[in-house]
């Protein structure tokens, strides 16, 4: 059977039990470190798909990978995926449980780039620009990239406002080169 289709399946299964249990953000956050702790710990999938390892030794590195304190549903679920030997699409689960909890919530995921670090005000207030523009809640991620020089670069969805300084030099640049 297919990875896609297993996860999928596996994903749904767990935002249902976690939408009747009326903890889908809980999982929800919790899904979201496992994909994370898989990216920034690359030995954890090879661990994971280690036919030596123990189940009690993957469930417990699985348990920690979903952060400080893991719901029972969570546990539960970690348990299951283990008893039918799913650990090594684990790490697609989580990635479409995220994706499955987005699309049922109406989540945006959007990003601030600017030359230096904004208040919190002034994020605010460009998330709620996305928010009324798109009707859905935003999870907003700023950085600071000292190279665009001055301005915003806003991105969201298919979307991308590029209003950096950098950008407006280069375009006034190659219009006096033609």
């Amino acid at each position: 059977m297919d990875i896609g289709v297993i996860s999928v399946r596996y994903a749904r299964a767990l935002l249902k039990s976690a939408t009747d249990a009326k903890i889908e953000q809980q999982v929800y956050a919790e899904m979201q470190q496992i994909a994370k702790s898989y990216i920034e710990v690359p030995q954890l999938r090879s661990t994971i798909d280690n036919p030596m390892l123990s189940k009690d030794k993957k469930q417990a590195l699985l348990l920690t990978a979903a952060g400080r304190k893991p719901s029972d549903l969570m546990k539960v679920f970690i348990g299951l995926v283990l008893k039918e030997d799913r650990e090594s699409v684990m790490q697609f689960i989580a990635n479409s449980y995220v994706t499955l909890y987005r699309q049922q919530k109406n989540v945006i995921r959007g990003r601030l780039i600017t030359a230096a670090a904004v208040s919190p005000e002034t994020e605010q207030k460009m998330r709620q620009m996305v928010e009324s523009k798109t009707n859905g809640t935003v999870e907003f991620e700023s950085q600071v990239n000292p190279d665009i020089i001055g301005g915003f670069i806003l991105e969201y969805d298919t979307y991308r406002m590029d209003a950096s300084v950098k950008t407006k030099l280069n375009s006034i640049l190659n219009t006096l080169r033609k």
